[in-house]
């Protein structure tokens, strides 16, 4: 039976199991103050498979949606395997040293945190994937925020900020094309729409960390003793140089002639493990090990110590289980049709173009809550509003910006989604250990949060909301693209 034989459960029952399994994620983290979302998310796939089988699923049905869900999203866990590699690989090649080393000797704290954000943009634009920023040049920064003495949660915002960002608005990013694939958009016209609210968002962000580098970071306690110990010590214990950085641009270069993210990045592995024999004097079963197991190194120094010991395959596999979890979870809502009937249930409320981008965005951000995963978020929504935008006379490259900023830029800021996860994870932030403290990077990374609320702010004023075009409509005629149908109080019906 397929999820679109059977009946979509009423939104009472659509609801127990996700209610469910937050309350006991929220008893988890916030109770037992154990940052570890596995088993709560495990059993809300027991507690979704039994509505199933109440509906009249069986459990090949809900195995089989499951399956496809995590299909789906295998590219992502692909490029967790080798940002892993990448991480303890670049640490060796001295790649990561030389920027830490760089950035304390040419960065001051009061624009830390506002060239950090902008370092990631410019790189995540470049790669392609807020993933493998956030593990590169973003470990890196963390190294550079230590040295100054700046909390690892003002840190973490401002590279997540940049990051992801930046992922939004690259043509080479998986997201920033599902988006308007989704939505029956191009991309390039995806990513011209999305500027309205990413250049807004940017420099509210920008400013805000600008100003907390000069008003609230107090410049005068940072350490200079500390800084000359750490970069001493990096001196001392890696050949740094300018040549050190040849792998993160070779990656960089590849990404600009539309090689695809993961064959750039392992490119960036292979180039990173030459380098670390030939500058760093690595044997080649020491580069097998760091790539799998990472990067291992006494100094002394608490603080390059914790930075430095990590990467490998290994280091991703706590992110890995708790994605593939977090889809499986996503794809039984799917299948058993909860999902569907919870949107279906926004969907039904909106009434007007400004209601329906609110609903559309708050779909993608919910999906990201319950489901975990970005892909889900985006593709969702897409599918089930495009007809009602359609229907509305609006263009779907409204539809496309607003999933974008509720799906794509939320998912580093819920810690069991796998944005989050990896963002916790590469950024050593220490969560799963029960330090909740480093969780105030989620408020800190302004640039996510401050965007979608920005789009809904255009809908309410009717601000870079564009209508469709006669060549938009079309489209619509020529493709047979859905067009909702609407009740007599002006509610879409829904699916």
């Amino acid at each position: 039976m397929s999820d679109e034989q059977h009946t979509t459960p009423k939104l009472l029952l659509a609801l127990t199991p996700v209610v469910l399994t937050l309350m006991i994620l929220g008893t988890q983290i916030f109770y037992f103050g154990v940052f570890e979302p596995h088993i709560p998310l495990a059993i809300g796939v027991a507690l979704t498979s039994l509505v199933g089988i109440y509906l009249g699923l069986t459990w090949l049905d809900i195995r089989a949606g499951i399956f496809k869900v995590i299909l789906v999203a295998l590219p992502s866990v692909s490029v967790l395997i080798v940002v892993g590699m990448i991480i303890g690989i670049w640490i060796a090649s001295g790649t990561v040293p030389t920027i830490i080393y760089y950035g304390l000797k040419t960065l001051s704290p009061q624009i830390f945190l506002a060239a950090g954000m902008v370092i990631c943009a410019v790189v995540s634009v470049s790669l392609g994937t807020s993933w493998g920023s956030v593990g590169t040049v973003g470990l890196a920064l963390m190294g550079i925020g230590e040295g100054f003495d700046i909390p690892m949660y003002w840190t973490a915002g401002a590279v997540v900020s940049g990051a992801f960002f930046g992922d939004k608005v690259s043509p080479l990013s998986d997201t920033t094309n599902l988006a308007p694939a989704v939505t029956g958009t191009d991309v390039f016209s995806h990513i011209k729409n999305m500027m309205a609210t990413t250049i807004p968002a940017m420099l509210i962000a920008f400013l805000i960390y600008l100003g907390v580098g000069y008003f609230v970071i107090d410049s005068q306690s940072v350490s200079f003793v500390k800084i000359e110990a750490i970069t001493t010590s990096l001196a001392s214990n890696f050949t740094i140089s300018g040549w050190a950085l040849v792998p993160a641009l070779v990656v960089m270069a590849l990404a600009l002639k539309k090689f695809s993210p993961l064959p750039s990045l392992f490119a960036g592995v292979v180039v990173g493990g030459a380098f670390a024999m030939v500058m760093q004097g690595q044997s080649l079963q020491a580069i097998f090990d760091y790539a799998n197991n990472g990067y291992a190194i006494q100094t002394n120094i608490v603080e390059i110590d914790t930075l430095l010991n990590r990467g490998g395959v290994q280091s991703m596999m706590w992110t890995i289980s708790l994605v593939l979890i977090a889809l499986a979870f996503g794809g039984a809502l799917e299948t058993t049709g909860c999902l569907r009937s919870i949107i279906n249930a926004i969907k039904s409320k909106a009434k007007t173009f400004a209601s329906t981008q609110v609903a559309a965005v708050g779909t993608a951000f919910s999906t990201n809550l319950v489901a975990g995963d970005p892909y889900l978020s985006v593709a969702l929504p897409g599918r089930m509003y495009s007809p009602v935008y359609r229907g509305m006379g609006y263009s779907t490259l409204n539809l496309s910006r607003g999933i974008e900023e509720g799906g794509t830029l939320m998912s580093p800021l819920i810690p069991w989604n796998a944005g989050g996860a990896f963002v916790i994870s590469a950024l050593g932030l220490g969560v799963s250990g029960g330090n909740l403290e480093n969780l105030l990077y989620i408020p800190l990374a302004f640039a996510c949060w401050t965007a979608p609320l920005i789009g809904i702010f255009y809908a309410y004023v009717g601000w870079f909301s564009p209508k469709a075009t006669e060549k938009e409509r079309e489209e619509w005629k020529s493709t047979g693209a859905k067009i909702a149908k609407f009740n007599d109080d002006g509610t879409p019906v829904t699916d």
